[in-house]
Parts: C-alpha cells; sequence; structure tokens
C-alpha cells in the first residue's frame, strides 16, 4: 500500500497539517460539524484530530487504493481472509440474525451457530430455574469461568459493564461470576475464596482442551469439586466450552454439556460464541444476553452497508491508521468516562494489538513502515490522576474519550452544584479541549504566573482526540461498542495489508516454556542440574 500514489498523497500532506494547530483547525465551525458521524444514539466527533477535511478524503481515497470495501465483503462472505491458517472470519456469524445466510467452505453457518444459541438458552433457563442441582441436591448460584487471553478478556468486559445496569444487576441477584485465567495459584485462590463447592458451577472453556494454564487450572478446581463431594460430582459441577468432545468426556464433564463453536472464530473474537454467552446467560439470563448479542449485530450491519463518510469503524480505523503510519504516533489511550467500561482497555489491548502486531504483510513481507499501536486505558476520572499529566506535556498520544448521557447508577446529593454524574462529565467534556487547545505563555503571563514557572505551566496542545457519546449503557450499547472496536481495528489492518486474524506471535514463548517445564521436573524428581539453557537463563533457574 506504501507503493501507492494515495498513500503518498497523504504523506505529502502531513507537512501542511504540521503548519496548522488545533487552536486554529477548532475555530472552523463548518469543519467541526463535519466531523461528526451518528449512528443509533452513538456520537462520534473526531474534530480535535490533527486533520482538516482534505486530510480525510485523502484517507477515503487511501481505502479505496486499499480495497477495503472488497475486503470487508469478502469478510463478510466468509472467504478465507485469514490465509496462513486457510480459515474464514466469521465473528459477525455469531450475532446474525436467526434468518440470515452466511457461508464458510459453501455451508450456511448461521442455522449451527443457532443450534448453541438455543442450547445455551435451554441449558441457562433450567440452571437458573434451580431445576439444575449440584451432587447434594442444591441450586448452583455460583459460576467460575475457567479461560485465558481471548477466553477471558472480553466476557470479563462484558461482565464487569453489565454488572451495575439496573436491569442485568436485577437479574443476577442473589449469583456470581468470577473468571479465572492466569495459571498462577493465586488466581485459582482468588477465584474460589469464600465459594462453596456444592452451589458452584464450573466452566471450562477451551477450543481444543489442550491449553496448557487452562487444562491446569481445569484440573485444580477439578481436585477442589472431588475432594470435597467425590468423583461422581464432577458431571454436575462442571461443563465445557470446546469442540474436542473427546477429551472433555474423558476429563469427566458429560459431552452433552459441551458447547461448540468454531475455527472461524479467533479467540479474542469470540466473546459473542458460547465462550461469553454461556457464562454471561447463567449470570444474567438469556434475554440479556440477546440485546447486546443485538448491538452487536446492529454495528456489524451498519460497517458492511454504510457509505464510508457515516461509516463509524471505518473512520475510526482510518483515523487510527492516520495517527500511526503518517504522524507516527505509536499509542493510543483509551479514556472511558465510566467505571462500568474498566475492563474495555485491557480487552481492546489484545484485541488491537494480537491482532495488529505484525511486521510483514500478508504475503509474508516486511513492512516498510509501522503498523499496530500500543493500547492502554483507565477510566475516567482515575486516568487524570495517574498518566494525563504524559499525555498533556510528555509525548503526543491520541485519545479516545468514551461519554455516556445516562448513567446506570444516577445520585443527586441535595445541596450539590450538579450530579455526581454530571461532576464525572464535567471533566470528559474538559480534557479534549485541554488536550487541543493547551495554554500558552502569554496566557500564563495574563495571569500573573512568575516568569520561573511559565515553562512549566505552559501546554503546547494540538494534541488529538476524539470523542463517543452514548445515550445509554445497557446490553446493547455494550455490544455496540465492542463491535465499533472489533471492526475498527480489521478496518486497520486491511489498510496496512496485515492479517489481523493470526497470532503466531504467542507460539514461540510457550514451546520455550515447554523446555523449562522438563527442566523443573528433571531438578525438583532427580535432582539434575541445570543444563542447555544460556548463561543468564542457567543462573536465573539455578536461583530459582
Amino acid at each position: 500500500i506504501s507503493d501507492t500514489d494515495q498513500w503518498k498523497a497523504l504523506q505529502a500532506h502531513v507537512g501542511a497539517i504540521h503548519k496548522t494547530h488545533l487552536r486554529d483547525l477548532m475555530a472552523d465551525a463548518d469543519r467541526c460539524k463535519a466531523m461528526t458521524a451518528e449512528f443509533e444514539g452513538i456520537y462520534l466527533d473526531y474534530a480535535r484530530q490533527q486533520a482538516t477535511t482534505e486530510t480525510i478524503d485523502k484517507l477515503f481515497k487511501l481505502a479505496e487504493a486499499a480495497k477495503l470495501k472488497e475486503k470487508i465483503e469478502k469478510m463478510f462472505n466468509g472467504d478465507k481472509i485469514n490465509s496462513t491458517e486457510n480459515r474464514s472470519v466469521l465473528h459477525v456469524a455469531l450475532r446474525a440474525p436467526r434468518d440470515a445466510v452466511i457461508h464458510s467452505d459453501g455451508v450456511n453457518v448461521v442455522p449451527e451457530v443457532w443450534a448453541v444459541i438455543d442450547k445455551i438458552k435451554q441449558f441457562s433457563e433450567t440452571f437458573r430455574s434451580g431445576s439444575w442441582v449440584g451432587a447434594t441436591g442444591k441450586p448452583l448460584t455460583n459460576v467460575v469461568s475457567v479461560g485465558i487471553g481471548g477466553s477471558f478478556l472480553g466476557p470479563l468486559f462484558v461482565h464487569t459493564a453489565l454488572q451495575t445496569d439496573p436491569e442485568a444487576a436485577e437479574s443476577a441477584k442473589g449469583r456470581q461470576l468470577r473468571f479465572l485465567a492466569n495459571v498462577d495459584p493465586v488466581d485459582v485462590a482468588r477465584s474460589i475464596k469464600d465459594l462453596d463447592p456444592e452451589t458452584t458451577l464450573v466452566v471450562i472453556v477451551s477450543k481444543t482442551f489442550t491449553t496448557a494454564e487452562t487444562m491446569l487450572n481445569a484440573r485444580t478446581i477439578k481436585e477442589w469439586i472431588v475432594s470435597s463431594l467425590g468423583p461422581q460430582a464432577v458431571s454436575k459441577h462442571m461443563i465445557a466450552v470446546s469442540t474436542n468432545l473427546k477429551l472433555v468426556k474423558e476429563f469427566g464433564i458429560d459431552p452433552n454439556n459441551a458447547f461448540g463453536f468454531w475455527d472461524w472464530v479467533g479467540g479474542r473474537y469470540s466473546v459473542c460464541s458460547a465462550v461469553g454467552v454461556l457464562p454471561l446467560s447463567l449470570q444474567y439470563g438469556f434475554p440479556i444476553v440477546q440485546k447486546f448479542l443485538e448491538g452487536a449485530s446492529s454495528i456489524d450491519n451498519h460497517f458492511r452497508t454504510s457509505s464510508f463518510e457515516k461509516n463509524l469503524p471505518v473512520l475510526l480505523g482510518l483515523l487510527s491508521v492516520w495517527n500511526v503510519s503518517f504522524l507516527g504516533y505509536p499509542a493510543r489511550a483509551i479514556l472511558p468516562y465510566s467505571q462500568a467500561l474498566e475492563k474495555l482497555a485491557p480487552h481492546i489491548q489484545q484485541l488491537s494489538m494480537e491482532s495488529n502486531g505484525k511486521g510483514v504483510s500478508i504475503d509474508g513481507v516486511r513492512l516498510p513502515y509501522e503498523a499496530g499501536e500500543i493500547d492502554f486505558g483507565e477510566p475516567g476520572t482515575n486516568g487524570q490522576h495517574s498518566f494525563y499529566q504524559l499525555i498533556h506535556q510528555g509525548r503526543v498520544i491520541p485519545c479516545d474519550f468514551i461519554g455516556v448521557i445516562k448513567s446506570q447508577q444516577p445520585v443527586y446529593l441535595k445541596g450539590e452544584t450538579v450530579s455526581n454524574h454530571d461532576e464525572l462529565m464535567s471533566n470528559f467534556f474538559a480534557q479534549p479541549d485541554a488536550l487541543a487547545y493547551g495554554k500558552t505563555p502569554e496566557q500564563l503571563r495574563s495571569e500573573n504566573v512568575s516568569e520561573n514557572l511559565i515553562p512549566h505551566k505552559t501546554f503546547q496542545g494540538n494534541r488529538p482526540s476524539l470523542s463517543f457519546l452514548l445515550s445509554s449503557l445497557s446490553a446493547y450499547e455494550i455490544g455496540q461498542l465492542l463491535a465499533i472496536y472489533e471492526h475498527r481495528i480489521a478496518v486497520q489492518g486491511f489498510i496496512w495489508g496485515i492479517n489481523s486474524f493470526d497470532q503466531w506471535g504467542v507460539e514461540l514463548g510457550k514451546s520455550l516454556a515447554s523446555q523449562v517445564r522438563k527442566q523443573l521436573h528433571a531438578s525438583r524428581m532427580e535432582g539434575k542440574p541445570v543444563e542447555g539453557f544460556n548463561p543468564s537463563s542457567a543462573s536465573l533457574l539455578a536461583r530459582y
């Protein structure tokens, strides 16, 4: 893509942008109005990007040169766009309406998806009604979901966001959902603290039922159940999300209580499969989770059918490419002014950095430009008291500000100037302007700031951000927000010409860990010395 005239036109355009300042760009009312988009109550304002309407036009031309429209269609049509693993990429099928037709290998996968959804609906209703009982005849009210990476971060984000939604909270009364991901035994201890095996159901999430960390945790939790309730309790207290029914059965789980998914779903894109839908339905009931799926589906449709000028994921993806590859900003801060979205940034970290953290094109050629971005974030206002200092006066980091009009948990205290939510949102509106406008030495002098402090109190401004304003934060909007980020990341990968749907970078460390595992066994069980490692690793292992 960097060999195209459209890419070179954007490179040439950077100089003109460097001559502008957001102070001046923001004075242009027509530009500000043009740099907004809206879909179903989600309002995007990107006027505080270091860009003009001309920049946006040039980015649309780049999208055309990269065949973006065609690549989006190929994804929805089930073409094997994950070429290194020879797989379709069809997380959109997981939330497609029942009558949709989406093919992979010539087969409509939607009926298969709905067969699993219907099974989850039925199982969750049986479970929540108290008809499903444990080994001692008690109903189960606690769920521990065991999985790592994509089997954990997405479902945890949705669970955390739903916890304080009034409708979801009402449905979850008297229940607990916990997640166990890390192989660190401390995580096991935390996830079962104060839980009674008698009233606990464990969901093991592993497609192959071979993921090293997950299966060790599964055996550890199984031991916790068996030591308390006996070996026959496993089938009553453990279920699986997996496609390997043979290993599920060998583990002691009834294969009828295994919920499948497909190799056209990448782990980090799997929250809308049984991976997320099962534990979330057990906690909140299927009707709430269905709204979440419908929200994601609404964005899928918007992404596929809307013109680029109005298309939220496309606009966001193109602006990220502009910031990373042309303006040279390697990071992005995700700043939701909503405590309910506290696990959004950790999920997007995986979604973005595992998808687009690539150094070669989809054809295996070394990239001559930077791709991928470093994602991090924290809810506002917490982040303001943490890392905003660097964003205001240190490095330039483009920011995503996410605000919600209607709080999940409104509080109005008598005698206060504003409600608690308005206090929060005052910061949501102020911070992007502080970043864009900054504060000049002249302004400081007019405030009689002493001369020696002026350099320290000067803010350069001209720091880009964009703002999302959501009408509320129910299950539907949480689904929409998830899908917006999923598709935005795909747009970036499509422009950069990389495969956003494989993750070979996670393999090397795993294979090296198996050598270490063998050494630890040999040293602990047979007293053998540490051998075959470099001097640094050998001395660390010996000390351990």
